[in-house]
């Protein structure tokens, strides 16, 4: 019926150069309706969120926003779209006190972080304010300055910001990234509470198991076409699985790299605390790595293990007053930071946050050599061709041109994962590296990093807040509390 339409699209199609769906999209939402957008990375899925927002033009067709009538009637005059629908997403974060001026390093900071907002400062002291604080578990960051908070915890208070604009339509991109199990378990609490507050959701998912239960609607893409729109219960009697192709081993000695695998112990820490200005959040860390180990690290949202890496990657300064070895070479005696970060690589969800360099996706790739944010060195033929080949082996050779900046986070995750591998280091260390990938590229980043630690001389660091996407090398676990 009419009446209980809340959006629909009819033969649109976006008004944005050299992007174009292989057929006009054509679905409608109806009020109460929980949509989940599903497809590979690439397949449309921010892309459509953006164009129903109202932040691209479409080029024909039309949308027609049922539940804007209402809203005219109360405004009295023309509304945006925008301004009832939300998206709680990677670049939401940008929203708030000016990300984009920021560099990794700042988080690490006591002086520079008292520049950035504490997340109180962030939160009407309201009763409502109060109430989402205490269903996001945001109580305890109160006094958090808001640069130091892990991706878990900068998730929630995105959210919350994003419930305190009462939104007719919330937007969910990769609705769990960055949970920890007890996170993702409040999230969904929260989403039945958003549902029975009238609020219309979509969530944007890579994968099957992403999909929250409150969904009671899907939309299938595949490569900028819709394939399905309709009932969960009928997408799910479709039988659609996900699976990935099998490739031949690819050669990661052929990068060039020249490692210097004089070392015993690749990382030591010796009653070490990790701490910021007054507060400890572990105390008496003892950790050994030895060459050729593989690890799993493991913890809670907020528990430490991003700081905890950072002063391993050498991007920490408090690491200087640390009892800490790296590569049998004490930190503080000598070493530069770029001595230690080409041994090293790296790459984790608050480093992406941080990239905003907007070039050729090839040329962030081409940056691990070098360890730079940007490609300010000239690489070799030899180092542009095994680059270009590492991507053509993930699968997103065609994005290599492309600038870092205008694919989507799914993409850029994946160029900065190979980013982290171009080298063949002599220590990988990945801080939660599938966030927001889709199952057939997971696979092949699972598979290179598998040919990655049959190497046994090199040494891993692995964190995730899903078990199962441990690989299978991995014997040694450090768990934070």
């Amino acid at each position: 019926m009419e009446r209980d339409l809340f959006i629909k699209l009819d033969h649109v199609t976006p008004r944005i150069p050299d992007v174009e769906f292989k057929t006009p999209v054509s679905f409608t939402i109806n009020k109460g309706e929980s949509w989940a957008f599903y497809g590979e990375n690439g397949s449309g899925k921010s892309l459509l969120a953006q164009i129903i927002k109202g932040f691209y033009g479409i080029r024909s067709g039309e949308i027609d926003y049922c539940f804007m009538e209402d809203e005219r009637r109360k405004a009295g005059g023309f509304v945006y779209p925008s301004q009832f629908i939300k998206v709680v997403g990677f670049e939401a974060a940008y929203t708030m006190s000016s990300f984009r001026d920021a560099y990794y390093q700042q988080r690490f900071s006591s002086v520079e972080t008292d520049w950035y907002p504490k997340v109180m400062e962030l939160l009407p002291d309201t009763e409502e304010g109060c109430r989402i604080a205490e269903m996001l578990n945001l109580v305890p960051l109160m006094e958090n300055s808001l640069i130091t908070l892990s991706s878990g915890q900068l998730r929630r208070l995105l959210i919350a910001k994003a419930m305190l604009e009462h939104p007719r339509l919330l937007i969910f991109d990769n609705p769990f990234i960055g949970l920890d199990v007890k996170s993702r378990k409040m999230l969904n609490s929260v989403f039945e509470i958003l549902v029975e507050d009238g609020v219309q959701l979509i969530f944007l998912t890579p994968t099957l198991r992403d999909i929250p239960p409150v969904t009671t609607n899907v939309l299938y893409l595949d490569k900028l076409e819709c394939r399905f729109a309709g009932l969960r219960s009928d997408f799910e009697a479709l039988g659609i699985t996900e699976s990935a192709e099998s490739k031949p081993e690819f050669d990661l000695t052929a990068s060039g790299f020249e490692a210097d695998s004089e070392y015993n112990v690749a990382v030591k820490m010796e009653h070490l605390d990790i701490d910021y200005a007054d507060v400890v959040y572990q105390r008496d860390i003892n950790w050994t790595i030895l060459k050729g180990e593989k690890w799993a690290l493991l913890g809670p949202n907020g528990s430490g293990k991003s700081t905890l890496l950072s002063y391993i990657f050498a991007d920490n300064p408090q690491a200087y007053s640390k009892r800490l070895t790296l590569f049998d070479r004490k930190r503080g005696t000598g070493e530069s930071i770029w001595d230690i970060k080409r041994r090293i690589g790296f790459t984790s969800s608050e480093m992406h946050l941080y990239y905003l360099e907007n070039v050729p996706c090839r040329s962030v790739v081409e940056s691990g050599f070098f360890d730079s944010v940007g490609l300010f060195r000239k690489p070799t033929d030899a180092q542009c061709a095994f680059a270009l080949n590492l991507m053509k082996h993930l699968d997103i050779e065609s994005i290599a041109d492309k600038g870092f900046l205008k694919v989507s986070s799914g993409e850029q995750r994946l160029v900065l994962f190979a980013r982290a591998m171009v080298k063949n280091p002599e220590l990988l260390i990945l801080d939660e590296p599938f966030h927001g990938i889709d199952y057939k590229h997971k696979m092949l980043c699972l598979s290179l990093i598998d040919t990655y630690l049959k190497q046994r001389d090199k040494s891993m660091i692995f964190v995730t807040h899903y078990k199962e996407e441990i690989p299978e090398q991995v014997n040694h676990v450090m768990e934070l509390s």
